[in-house]
Protein backbone atom coordinates (compact mmCIF):
# COMPACT_ATOMS: atom_id res chain seq x y z
CA UNK A 1 0.00 0.00 0.00
CA UNK A 2 1.33 3.17 -0.63
CA UNK A 3 2.11 6.31 1.68
CA UNK A 4 -1.08 7.86 2.61
CA UNK A 5 0.53 10.75 4.53
CA UNK A 6 0.14 13.07 1.89
CA UNK A 7 -3.18 12.57 0.77
CA UNK A 8 -4.61 12.61 4.69
CA UNK A 9 -3.13 15.72 5.31
CA UNK A 10 -4.74 17.52 2.02
CA UNK A 11 -8.13 16.02 2.70
CA UNK A 12 -7.72 17.09 6.36
CA UNK A 13 -6.87 20.87 4.97
CA UNK A 14 -10.06 21.06 2.57
CA UNK A 15 -12.10 19.29 5.40
CA UNK A 16 -11.23 22.35 7.51
CA UNK A 17 -11.86 24.85 4.61
CA UNK A 18 -15.68 23.36 3.97
CA UNK A 19 -16.03 23.67 7.61
CA UNK A 20 -15.18 27.04 7.40
CA UNK A 21 -16.93 28.12 3.80
CA UNK A 22 -19.93 26.50 4.66
CA UNK A 23 -20.79 27.23 8.70
CA UNK A 24 -23.90 26.24 10.76
CA UNK A 25 -24.49 23.09 8.35
CA UNK A 26 -23.54 20.05 10.67
CA UNK A 27 -25.20 17.56 8.23
CA UNK A 28 -23.38 18.58 5.20
CA UNK A 29 -19.99 18.57 7.28
CA UNK A 30 -21.12 14.86 8.30
CA UNK A 31 -21.81 14.04 5.38
CA UNK A 32 -18.44 15.01 3.76
CA UNK A 33 -16.31 13.98 6.69
CA UNK A 34 -17.76 10.21 5.97
CA UNK A 35 -16.07 10.42 2.85
CA UNK A 36 -13.16 12.01 2.83
CA UNK A 37 -12.25 10.35 6.06
CA UNK A 38 -12.07 7.21 3.35
CA UNK A 39 -10.53 8.50 0.25
CA UNK A 40 -6.57 8.82 1.32
CA UNK A 41 -5.94 5.24 0.14
CA UNK A 42 -7.67 5.99 -3.60
CA UNK A 43 -5.72 9.38 -3.66
CA UNK A 44 -2.22 7.10 -3.19
CA UNK A 45 -2.95 4.85 -6.02
CA UNK A 46 -4.27 7.25 -8.47
CA UNK A 47 -2.60 10.77 -7.78
CA UNK A 48 -3.75 12.37 -11.06
CA UNK A 49 -7.00 12.30 -8.80
CA UNK A 50 -5.77 14.77 -6.78
CA UNK A 51 -3.79 16.48 -8.95
CA UNK A 52 -6.75 17.61 -10.91
CA UNK A 53 -8.23 19.53 -7.79
CA UNK A 54 -10.74 16.35 -8.31
CA UNK A 55 -12.37 16.26 -4.78
CA UNK A 56 -12.22 19.95 -4.02
CA UNK A 57 -14.63 20.19 -7.39
CA UNK A 58 -16.94 17.28 -5.85
CA UNK A 59 -17.57 18.88 -2.90
CA UNK A 60 -18.50 21.97 -4.11
CA UNK A 61 -22.27 22.19 -5.92
CA UNK A 62 -22.15 22.79 -9.54
CA UNK A 63 -25.42 25.15 -8.97
CA UNK A 64 -27.20 25.84 -5.54
CA UNK A 65 -30.48 27.74 -6.41
CA UNK A 66 -32.89 29.74 -3.32
CA UNK A 67 -36.09 30.58 -3.76
CA UNK A 68 -39.19 31.96 -2.15
CA UNK A 69 -42.34 29.96 -2.35
CA UNK A 70 -45.55 32.28 -1.43
CA UNK A 71 -48.80 30.74 -0.96
CA UNK A 72 -52.30 31.25 0.47
CA UNK A 73 -53.78 28.85 3.22
CA UNK A 74 -57.95 28.19 3.13
CA UNK A 75 -58.66 31.34 4.97
CA UNK A 76 -56.89 33.34 3.31
CA UNK A 77 -53.87 34.14 4.75
CA UNK A 78 -50.27 34.52 3.18
CA UNK A 79 -47.56 32.04 3.85
CA UNK A 80 -44.24 32.49 2.61
CA UNK A 81 -41.49 29.40 2.74
CA UNK A 82 -37.98 28.97 1.18
CA UNK A 83 -37.32 26.58 -1.50
CA UNK A 84 -34.16 25.37 -2.30
CA UNK A 85 -32.31 23.18 -5.42
CA UNK A 86 -28.94 22.11 -5.15
CA UNK A 87 -27.92 20.69 -8.36
CA UNK A 88 -24.04 19.00 -6.87
CA UNK A 89 -22.71 17.27 -9.92
CA UNK A 90 -23.96 15.63 -13.48
CA UNK A 91 -20.79 14.08 -14.58
CA UNK A 92 -22.83 11.09 -15.11
CA UNK A 93 -26.09 12.23 -16.34
CA UNK A 94 -28.95 14.92 -15.33
CA UNK A 95 -29.15 15.68 -11.65
CA UNK A 96 -31.33 12.86 -9.56
CA UNK A 97 -32.35 13.19 -6.82
CA UNK A 98 -36.05 14.10 -4.10
CA UNK A 99 -37.84 16.91 -3.33
CA UNK A 100 -38.22 16.87 0.60
CA UNK A 101 -40.90 18.79 2.29
CA UNK A 102 -40.15 19.03 6.05
CA UNK A 103 -39.78 22.04 8.76
CA UNK A 104 -36.23 20.61 9.24
CA UNK A 105 -35.02 21.68 5.49
CA UNK A 106 -32.65 24.03 5.07
CA UNK A 107 -29.05 24.58 3.13
CA UNK A 108 -27.31 22.50 5.13
CA UNK A 109 -29.79 19.70 5.21
CA UNK A 110 -30.52 19.71 1.42
CA UNK A 111 -26.34 19.60 0.42
CA UNK A 112 -25.80 16.82 2.82
CA UNK A 113 -28.56 14.57 1.13
CA UNK A 114 -27.58 15.96 -2.70
CA UNK A 115 -23.64 15.24 -1.98
CA UNK A 116 -25.19 11.42 -0.39
CA UNK A 117 -26.83 11.37 -3.67
CA UNK A 118 -23.55 11.58 -6.23
CA UNK A 119 -22.61 8.49 -4.35
CA UNK A 120 -25.55 6.59 -4.39
CA UNK A 121 -26.37 7.41 -7.97
CA UNK A 122 -23.28 6.36 -8.76
CA UNK A 123 -23.15 2.75 -7.36
CA UNK A 124 -26.41 2.22 -9.74
CA UNK A 125 -24.12 2.21 -12.38
CA UNK A 126 -26.87 4.09 -14.03
CA UNK A 127 -26.52 7.24 -15.71
CA UNK A 128 -27.49 9.41 -13.35
CA UNK A 129 -25.96 12.69 -11.62
CA UNK A 130 -26.85 14.18 -7.90
CA UNK A 131 -29.26 16.39 -6.48
CA UNK A 132 -31.38 17.09 -3.92
CA UNK A 133 -34.39 20.06 -3.32
CA UNK A 134 -37.50 20.66 -1.21
CA UNK A 135 -38.61 23.36 1.28
CA UNK A 136 -39.32 24.19 4.95
CA UNK A 137 -43.14 24.15 4.29
CA UNK A 138 -44.70 21.32 6.62
CA UNK A 139 -47.58 19.53 4.82
CA UNK A 140 -48.71 17.84 7.98
CA UNK A 141 -52.10 19.40 8.81
CA UNK A 142 -52.79 21.24 5.96
CA UNK A 143 -55.76 20.11 2.82
CA UNK A 144 -55.15 18.84 0.15
CA UNK A 145 -56.08 22.60 -1.44
CA UNK A 146 -52.84 24.36 0.26
CA UNK A 147 -51.13 21.49 -0.71
CA UNK A 148 -51.71 22.14 -4.25
CA UNK A 149 -51.47 25.63 -3.79
CA UNK A 150 -48.03 25.45 -2.19
CA UNK A 151 -46.80 22.88 -4.93
CA UNK A 152 -47.70 25.49 -7.30
CA UNK A 153 -46.23 27.94 -6.27
CA UNK A 154 -43.35 25.94 -5.88
CA UNK A 155 -42.67 24.63 -9.29
CA UNK A 156 -43.53 28.29 -10.95
CA UNK A 157 -39.89 28.83 -9.84
CA UNK A 158 -38.23 25.22 -10.02
CA UNK A 159 -39.37 24.48 -13.46
CA UNK A 160 -37.22 27.52 -15.51
CA UNK A 161 -34.29 24.76 -13.48
CA UNK A 162 -35.08 21.25 -14.42
CA UNK A 163 -35.92 19.36 -17.26
CA UNK A 164 -35.94 15.67 -18.42
CA UNK A 165 -32.14 16.03 -19.87
CA UNK A 166 -31.11 18.25 -16.85
CA UNK A 167 -32.86 17.78 -13.72
CA UNK A 168 -35.18 15.19 -12.52
CA UNK A 169 -36.53 15.67 -8.97
CA UNK A 170 -38.57 12.88 -7.48
CA UNK A 171 -40.08 12.62 -3.78
CA UNK A 172 -38.31 12.24 -0.76
CA UNK A 173 -40.10 12.87 2.95
CA UNK A 174 -43.34 14.96 2.78
CA UNK A 175 -43.29 14.33 -1.04
CA UNK A 176 -45.43 11.67 -2.30
CA UNK A 177 -47.99 10.90 -4.82
CA UNK A 178 -49.99 13.42 -4.43
CA UNK A 179 -47.55 16.19 -4.21
CA UNK A 180 -45.72 15.25 -7.48
CA UNK A 181 -48.91 15.04 -9.03
CA UNK A 182 -49.71 18.73 -8.15
CA UNK A 183 -45.93 19.80 -9.32
CA UNK A 184 -46.15 17.84 -12.64
CA UNK A 185 -49.52 19.67 -13.58
CA UNK A 186 -48.22 22.85 -12.44
CA UNK A 187 -44.84 21.83 -14.99
CA UNK A 188 -46.99 20.86 -18.18
CA UNK A 189 -49.38 23.74 -17.25
CA UNK A 190 -46.39 26.28 -17.65
CA UNK A 191 -44.54 24.71 -20.44
CA UNK A 192 -46.95 23.33 -21.90
CA UNK A 193 -45.10 20.09 -22.74
CA UNK A 194 -46.07 16.68 -21.41
CA UNK A 195 -42.24 15.45 -20.44
CA UNK A 196 -43.16 12.92 -18.43
CA UNK A 197 -39.01 12.61 -17.30
CA UNK A 198 -39.41 15.71 -15.64
CA UNK A 199 -40.33 13.91 -12.61
CA UNK A 200 -40.60 10.51 -10.92
CA UNK A 201 -42.63 9.14 -8.38
CA UNK A 202 -45.66 9.94 -10.81
CA UNK A 203 -48.80 8.10 -10.69
CA UNK A 204 -48.79 4.57 -13.04
CA UNK A 205 -51.68 5.69 -14.89
CA UNK A 206 -49.74 8.54 -16.16
CA UNK A 207 -45.90 7.51 -16.32
CA UNK A 208 -44.96 6.59 -13.14
CA UNK A 209 -43.20 2.97 -12.16
CA UNK A 210 -44.26 -0.09 -11.02
CA UNK A 211 -42.74 -0.84 -7.77
CA UNK A 212 -41.34 2.86 -7.41
CA UNK A 213 -43.32 3.38 -4.09
CA UNK A 214 -41.62 -0.22 -2.74
CA UNK A 215 -37.93 0.30 -4.66
CA UNK A 216 -36.36 2.02 -1.45
CA UNK A 217 -37.69 -0.35 0.97
CA UNK A 218 -37.45 -3.02 -0.86
CA UNK A 219 -33.62 -2.40 -1.82
CA UNK A 220 -32.91 -1.93 1.89
CA UNK A 221 -34.05 -5.05 2.87
CA UNK A 222 -32.73 -7.16 -0.26
CA UNK A 223 -29.54 -5.17 0.17
CA UNK A 224 -29.32 -6.82 4.14
CA UNK A 225 -29.91 -10.04 2.59
CA UNK A 226 -26.95 -9.87 0.71
CA UNK A 227 -24.87 -8.78 3.26
CA UNK A 228 -25.95 -12.08 5.23
CA UNK A 229 -24.84 -14.32 2.14
CA UNK A 230 -21.92 -12.76 2.12
CA UNK A 231 -21.28 -14.66 5.96
CA UNK A 232 -23.70 -17.82 5.14
CA UNK A 233 -26.48 -16.52 6.37
CA UNK A 234 -30.34 -15.33 5.49
CA UNK A 235 -33.04 -13.41 6.40
CA UNK A 236 -36.02 -16.66 6.99
CA UNK A 237 -36.75 -16.70 10.39
CA UNK A 238 -34.96 -13.86 11.81
CA UNK A 239 -36.70 -10.67 13.70
CA UNK A 240 -36.22 -7.21 13.24
CA UNK A 241 -36.82 -3.70 14.34
CA UNK A 242 -37.72 -0.91 11.91
CA UNK A 243 -37.87 2.98 12.78
CA UNK A 244 -40.42 5.27 11.12
CA UNK A 245 -43.87 4.51 9.55
CA UNK A 246 -43.88 6.12 6.32
CA UNK A 247 -43.67 4.74 2.35
CA UNK A 248 -40.01 3.26 3.41
CA UNK A 249 -40.74 2.05 6.66
CA UNK A 250 -43.59 0.44 5.38
CA UNK A 251 -42.13 -1.50 2.50
CA UNK A 252 -38.91 -2.76 4.49
CA UNK A 253 -41.34 -4.11 6.61
CA UNK A 254 -43.33 -5.57 3.94
CA UNK A 255 -40.41 -7.36 1.77
CA UNK A 256 -38.98 -8.50 5.30
CA UNK A 257 -42.33 -10.64 5.69
CA UNK A 258 -41.71 -11.85 1.99
CA UNK A 259 -38.05 -13.42 2.70
CA UNK A 260 -39.51 -14.56 5.66
CA UNK A 261 -38.22 -12.54 8.26
CA UNK A 262 -40.52 -11.07 11.47
CA UNK A 263 -40.85 -7.17 11.90
CA UNK A 264 -41.37 -6.16 15.41
CA UNK A 265 -41.62 -2.33 15.25
CA UNK A 266 -43.16 1.08 13.41
CA UNK A 267 -42.60 4.38 15.10
CA UNK A 268 -43.45 8.26 14.74
CA UNK A 269 -42.19 11.26 16.45
CA UNK A 270 -44.31 9.99 19.62
CA UNK A 271 -42.50 6.83 20.39
CA UNK A 272 -43.27 3.05 18.68
CA UNK A 273 -45.21 0.68 18.81
CA UNK A 274 -43.74 -3.04 19.20
CA UNK A 275 -46.05 -5.92 18.34
CA UNK A 276 -44.79 -9.50 19.63
CA UNK A 277 -46.74 -11.60 16.65
CA UNK A 278 -45.11 -9.90 14.36
CA UNK A 279 -46.67 -6.33 12.97
CA UNK A 280 -49.93 -6.71 11.08
CA UNK A 281 -48.93 -4.57 7.57
CA UNK A 282 -52.39 -4.01 7.07
CA UNK A 283 -53.46 -2.32 10.15
CA UNK A 284 -50.21 -0.28 10.19
CA UNK A 285 -51.26 1.01 6.74
CA UNK A 286 -54.73 1.61 7.12
CA UNK A 287 -53.68 3.32 9.97
CA UNK A 288 -51.26 5.15 8.53
CA UNK A 289 -51.56 5.86 4.41
CA UNK A 290 -55.31 5.92 4.47
CA UNK A 291 -56.08 7.51 7.98
CA UNK A 292 -53.09 9.28 8.40
CA UNK A 293 -52.99 8.29 12.10
CA UNK A 294 -50.53 7.77 14.59
CA UNK A 295 -48.62 4.52 15.20
CA UNK A 296 -50.07 4.68 18.74
CA UNK A 297 -53.61 3.82 17.50
CA UNK A 298 -51.88 0.68 16.04
CA UNK A 299 -51.55 -0.75 19.90
CA UNK A 300 -55.05 0.21 20.61
CA UNK A 301 -56.77 -1.23 18.09
CA UNK A 302 -54.36 -4.79 17.46
CA UNK A 303 -55.00 -6.15 21.02
CA UNK A 304 -52.75 -7.62 23.38
CA UNK A 305 -49.46 -8.56 21.68
CA UNK A 306 -48.68 -4.93 20.70
CA UNK A 307 -47.71 -1.99 22.94
CA UNK A 308 -46.86 1.61 22.38
CA UNK A 309 -43.72 2.77 24.42
CA UNK A 310 -44.08 6.38 23.89
CA UNK A 311 -40.97 8.17 23.50
CA UNK A 312 -38.84 5.78 23.33
CA UNK A 313 -36.78 4.35 21.12
CA UNK A 314 -37.13 1.60 18.91
CA UNK A 315 -33.64 0.13 18.84
CA UNK A 316 -34.67 -0.82 22.80
CA UNK A 317 -36.60 -4.01 20.91
CA UNK A 318 -34.10 -6.81 21.32
CA UNK A 319 -33.97 -8.51 17.34
CA UNK A 320 -31.61 -10.13 14.99
CA UNK A 321 -31.34 -7.14 12.15
CA UNK A 322 -31.99 -3.42 12.33
CA UNK A 323 -33.55 -0.59 9.49
CA UNK A 324 -33.44 2.79 10.61
CA UNK A 325 -35.86 3.83 7.85
CA UNK A 326 -37.10 7.08 9.40
CA UNK A 327 -34.47 10.20 8.82
CA UNK A 328 -30.91 11.50 9.41
CA UNK A 329 -28.94 10.48 12.85
CA UNK A 330 -31.91 8.81 14.38
CA UNK A 331 -29.46 5.83 15.97
CA UNK A 332 -27.07 6.92 18.17
CA UNK A 333 -23.86 5.59 20.27
CA UNK A 334 -26.30 4.72 23.11
CA UNK A 335 -28.53 2.79 20.75
CA UNK A 336 -25.86 1.11 19.05
CA UNK A 337 -24.43 -0.30 21.88
CA UNK A 338 -27.76 -1.43 23.08
CA UNK A 339 -28.56 -2.85 19.43
CA UNK A 340 -24.71 -4.88 20.00
CA UNK A 341 -25.60 -6.03 23.37
CA UNK A 342 -28.95 -7.31 22.00
CA UNK A 343 -26.99 -9.68 19.48
CA UNK A 344 -28.08 -7.61 16.59
CA UNK A 345 -26.07 -9.12 13.29
CA UNK A 346 -27.16 -6.49 10.47
CA UNK A 347 -27.86 -2.77 10.51
CA UNK A 348 -29.21 -1.91 6.72
CA UNK A 349 -30.02 2.01 6.37
CA UNK A 350 -33.40 2.72 4.63
CA UNK A 351 -33.44 6.67 5.73
CA UNK A 352 -30.39 9.07 4.50
CA UNK A 353 -27.66 9.10 7.31
CA UNK A 354 -29.78 7.76 9.85
CA UNK A 355 -26.62 6.66 12.20
CA UNK A 356 -24.28 8.73 14.07
CA UNK A 357 -20.93 8.56 13.38
CA UNK A 358 -19.92 7.29 16.38
CA UNK A 359 -22.69 4.58 16.61
CA UNK A 360 -21.29 3.47 13.01
CA UNK A 361 -17.89 2.84 14.37
CA UNK A 362 -19.53 1.28 17.25
CA UNK A 363 -21.64 -1.48 15.23
CA UNK A 364 -18.72 -2.11 12.75
CA UNK A 365 -15.73 -2.59 15.71
CA UNK A 366 -18.55 -5.56 17.08
CA UNK A 367 -17.85 -7.14 13.55
CA UNK A 368 -22.24 -5.99 12.55
CA UNK A 369 -22.73 -6.13 8.94
CA UNK A 370 -23.54 -2.38 8.17
CA UNK A 371 -25.13 -1.09 4.83
CA UNK A 372 -24.99 2.59 5.04
CA UNK A 373 -27.26 4.30 3.24
CA UNK A 374 -25.62 5.24 -0.27
CA UNK A 375 -25.49 1.79 -1.07
CA UNK A 376 -28.71 0.35 1.08
CA UNK A 377 -30.93 2.57 0.12
CA UNK A 378 -30.57 3.20 -3.82
CA UNK A 379 -33.11 1.05 -4.99
CA UNK A 380 -35.55 4.15 -4.77
CA UNK A 381 -33.44 6.12 -7.05
CA UNK A 382 -32.62 2.91 -8.77
CA UNK A 383 -36.41 2.50 -9.85
CA UNK A 384 -36.60 6.55 -10.68
CA UNK A 385 -34.14 5.59 -13.71
CA UNK A 386 -35.82 2.56 -14.66
CA UNK A 387 -38.72 5.09 -14.63
CA UNK A 388 -37.17 7.74 -16.84
CA UNK A 389 -36.08 4.68 -19.06
CA UNK A 390 -39.69 3.73 -18.98
CA UNK A 391 -40.78 7.25 -20.00
CA UNK A 392 -37.73 7.70 -22.83
CA UNK A 393 -39.72 4.89 -24.75
CA UNK A 394 -43.15 5.55 -24.10
CA UNK A 395 -43.33 2.22 -22.76
CA UNK A 396 -44.75 0.43 -19.15
CA UNK A 397 -42.83 -2.23 -17.75
CA UNK A 398 -44.39 -4.93 -15.42
CA UNK A 399 -43.84 -5.14 -11.68
CA UNK A 400 -41.90 -8.55 -12.19
CA UNK A 401 -39.58 -6.95 -14.79
CA UNK A 402 -39.45 -4.00 -12.34
CA UNK A 403 -38.44 -5.76 -9.55
CA UNK A 404 -36.36 -7.88 -11.36
CA UNK A 405 -34.49 -5.00 -12.46
CA UNK A 406 -34.16 -3.98 -9.02
CA UNK A 407 -32.82 -6.99 -7.24
CA UNK A 408 -30.26 -7.32 -9.83
CA UNK A 409 -28.94 -3.50 -8.97
CA UNK A 410 -28.77 -4.11 -5.56
CA UNK A 411 -27.19 -7.56 -5.76
CA UNK A 412 -24.42 -5.03 -7.94
CA UNK A 413 -24.19 -2.24 -5.53
CA UNK A 414 -23.39 -4.86 -2.63
CA UNK A 415 -20.96 -6.44 -4.92
CA UNK A 416 -19.14 -3.26 -6.19
CA UNK A 417 -19.27 -1.98 -2.42
CA UNK A 418 -17.93 -5.53 -1.23
CA UNK A 419 -15.43 -5.66 -3.62
CA UNK A 420 -13.96 -2.51 -3.62
CA UNK A 421 -13.41 -2.78 0.24
CA UNK A 422 -11.61 -5.67 -0.41
CA UNK A 423 -9.36 -4.16 -3.12
CA UNK A 424 -8.54 -1.46 -0.95
CA UNK A 425 -7.56 -3.64 2.07
CA UNK A 426 -11.04 -2.60 4.51
CA UNK A 427 -12.77 -6.18 3.88
CA UNK A 428 -16.53 -6.12 5.18
CA UNK A 429 -16.44 -2.69 5.72
CA UNK A 430 -19.28 -0.91 3.61
CA UNK A 431 -18.55 2.54 4.42
CA UNK A 432 -15.35 2.36 2.55
CA UNK A 433 -16.24 0.36 -0.27
CA UNK A 434 -20.03 2.37 -1.09
CA UNK A 435 -17.76 5.68 -0.73
CA UNK A 436 -14.90 4.51 -2.61
CA UNK A 437 -16.67 3.04 -5.49
CA UNK A 438 -18.92 5.96 -6.03
CA UNK A 439 -16.31 8.33 -5.87
CA UNK A 440 -14.32 6.19 -8.26
CA UNK A 441 -17.29 6.15 -10.76
CA UNK A 442 -17.94 9.84 -10.54
CA UNK A 443 -13.86 10.87 -10.53
CA UNK A 444 -13.56 9.11 -13.83
CA UNK A 445 -16.27 10.80 -15.63
CA UNK A 446 -14.77 14.21 -14.73
CA UNK A 447 -11.84 13.40 -15.38
CA UNK A 448 -12.95 12.44 -19.08
CA UNK A 449 -14.66 15.88 -19.28
CA UNK A 450 -12.32 18.18 -18.32
CA UNK A 451 -11.55 20.88 -15.96
CA UNK A 452 -15.23 22.32 -16.04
Amino acid sequence: MKDQTAPKDGLDALRTDIERRNPAQPEFHQAVREVLETLAPVLAARPEYAESGLVERLVEPERQIIFRVPWQDDHGRVHVNRGYRIEFNSALGPYKGGLRFHPSVDIGVVKFLGFEQVFKNALTGLGIGGGKGGSDFDPRGRSAAEVMRFCQSFMTELHRHIGEHTDVPAGDIGVGGREIGYLFGQYRRITNRWEAGVLTGKGRGWGGSAIRPEATGYGSVLFAAEMLAARGGALDGLSAVVSGSGNVALHTIEKLQQLGANPLTASDSEGYVVDDKGIDLALLRQIKEAERGRVSEYAQRRGASARFVRGGRVWEVPADVAFPSATQNELDEADARTLVQNGVRAVSEGANMPTTPGAVRLLQEAGVAFGPGKAANAGGVAVSALEMSQNASRTAWSAERVEEELAAIMRSVHAVSYETAERYGAPGDYVTGANIAGFERVADAMLAQGLI
